[in-house]
């Protein structure tokens, strides 16, 4: 037993794209840069939403929980992935992948949920601008992330275990950049159809009932917006929610085609990109997403570094 047990710790080996090794310098780049532009965008984000007091609203309060969620979900995954490509080795070690998979899927988790939240907020300030401030008050406020996180700690805590208890027969080779749970279900060598159902019905749970929750606020916001007279307030409605739909369609886009199709119709290769989509280029550029239009956090970086 105890051999058996040693064997099942042994380090995986992330195929990632050494099939194609010219692929990889390129990607090295790529992922480099884009790994920098998230950790300078979110971190100004994050800096902003606290030092700034005109940035001590429920919008920039869920921001920076945001550019949190999103610089530690890179994070997790961008270091261990810019070695694997640089050189030959391609390992890495049984607790470094299960820590992996458990900080990927709490926070890509809590990130589904915190959207819908996101919603809920600019649903407030468009359809009820004069309760806004009553209606998300910060405890609410603290609230709603927390319960959040929660789902997406429950959520990791649930599949996870279910995932690395499965039997792999010694095969060692993860057929992606991650330990990534599609893929270390793909390895197994028994059934999986069970764990595949019930990573299914969480799916559902924490995509499409956010999703829903989404297209619900943006359909009261959409009505609100054409019962305005003025073409400059119909505008300034638009500018409110702009930004937040376009990370959603971003994020929930990618993410939906990759969980929740079933297995055996699922192309690696696709996979691979799409996660580098939804884990590497979303986050980077979220902050310009939610910075290129809007007045208060241009003014509040100007005022960081020093500008009038």
């Amino acid at each position: 037993m105890g051999r058996r047990n040693d064997s099942s710790l042994q380090a995986f080996i992330l195929v990632g794209f050494s099939d194609r090794p010219g692929l990889e310098r390129i990607l090295f780049a790529f992922i480099l840069v884009f790994y920098i532009l998230t950790l300078v965008g979110n971190t100004a984000i994050i800096l902003l939403s606290i030092t700034d007091a005109r940035l001590h609203t429920p919008m920039y309060f869920f921001l920076g929980n945001l550019s949190f969620l999103d610089l530690c979900f890179t994070t997790s995954i961008v270091p261990q992935l810019l070695w694997n490509l640089w050189g030959p080795e391609k390992t890495i070690t049984y607790h470094g992948c299960v820590a992996q998979l458990y900080i990927y899927m709490i926070l890509g988790s809590t990130e589904c949920v915190l959207l819908a939240v996101m919603s809920y907020d600019r649903y407030v300030a468009v359809c009820r601008p004069l309760h806004y401030t009553v209606v998300m008050h910060p405890r609410l406020c603290l609230q709603l992330v927390t319960v959040a996180w929660l789902c997406g700690f429950l959520n990791s805590f649930v599949m996870c275990p279910q995932t690395m208890q499965l039997s792999r027969c010694g095969r060692l080779r993860v057929d992606h950049f991650l330990c990534e749970m599609p893929a270390l279900i793909a390895m197994a060598c028994e059934d999986t159809m069970l764990v595949e159902a019930f990573a299914f019905a969480l799916g559902v749970a924490l995509l499409l009932v956010p999703l829903s929750l989404i297209l619900i606020s943006y359909g009261m916001i959409a009505a609100a917006v054409l019962r305005i007279k003025s073409a400059a307030g119909r505008k300034k409605a638009f500018n409110t929610c702009s930004s937040h739909l376009t990370v959603v369609s971003l994020f929930y886009g990618t993410i939906i085609y990759m969980y929740l199709q079933p297995a055996n119709s699922y192309s690696q290769d696709q996979g691979k990109f799409l996660t580098l989509f939804y884990t590497i280029v979303t986050p980077s550029i979220n902050p310009l997403i939610y910075t290129l239009r809007n007045k208060d956090v241009k003014g509040a970086m100007k005022k960081l570094l020093g500008k009038k």
